[in-house]
This record gives C-alpha cells, sequence and structure tokens, in this order.
C-alpha cells in the first residue's frame, strides 16, 4: 500500500531555494513513477514534476524547466524536489503522488497530504 507524506515546505524569499521530500511509508517505491503537483489558492491542481520507476526519465512543466529538480531514492523509499530560483507565483500546497506515465502525461492514483510552500516578494 501507498502511503505517501511530504515534508520540506515553508516560507521563504524570493529567489530562495526548498528541498520537497516525499517518503512512501508502504515501501513500494520503483514500482510507481512518481510526481509532484501543485494548488495555488483559487487555482487547480497543476502538474509540476515527474519521474519514471527507475529515475531515468524526468518531466517537468514549463514554468519550473531550469530551477526544479525531480529525483528520487528507491533504496530509501524517497522523492525530492530541489526547488531553486523560487518565485512568488510558485506559492501553492504541493503534493507528491504515486502513479503512472503514459507516454510524456503523469497519472496520478496515490496521493499525500501536501506540504505549503510560500515565497515572499
Amino acid at each position: 500500500q501507498v502511503q505517501l507524506v511530504e515534508s520540506g515546505g515553508g516560507v521563504v524569499h524570493a529567489g530562495g531555494s526548498l528541498r520537497l521530500s516525499c517518503a512512501d511509508s508502504g515501501h513500494t517505491s520503483g514500482i510507481y513513477a512518481m510526481g509532484w503537483l501543485r494548488q495555488a489558492p483559487g487555482k487547480e491542481r497543476e502538474f509540476v514534476a515527474a519521474i519514471s520507476c527507475s529515475g531515468a526519465s524526468t518531466y517537468y512543466t514549463d514554468s519550473v524547466k531550469g530551477r526544479f529538480a525531480i529525483s528520487r531514492d528507491n533504496a530509501k523509499n524517497t522523492v525530492y524536489l530541489q526547488m531553486n530560483s523560487l518565485k512568488p507565483e510558485d506559492t501553492a500546497v504541493y503534493y507528491c503522488a504515486g502513479g503512472m506515465i503514459v507516454v510524456t502525461t503523469f497519472l496520478p492514483n496515490y496521493w499525500g497530504q501536501g506540504t505549503q510552500v510560500t515565497v515572499s516578494s
């Protein structure tokens, strides 16, 4: 059973960095593709990044390319999202998800509870 717990959110000034972590306490790491999605106040949840089961392939939404990096450590059942050069528009609740990648589309099936990221200007 997939049980995802995010951590690492917080408040940071624009231009700063944060690293989010997502621990899979169900020890299913490596079975699922993993991804990060976010939801800003008043907006729909949107895709941010995804990584294949092996970690060999990564995918990003255009607005974070070159600033964010997704990685995974299957031995630790953990997925990371390194966020650099943060902007106020990155402010959102960030959700970790487990699922599958079809061609280049991440389809989430399992969700964490979310962690708040706030970027002040």
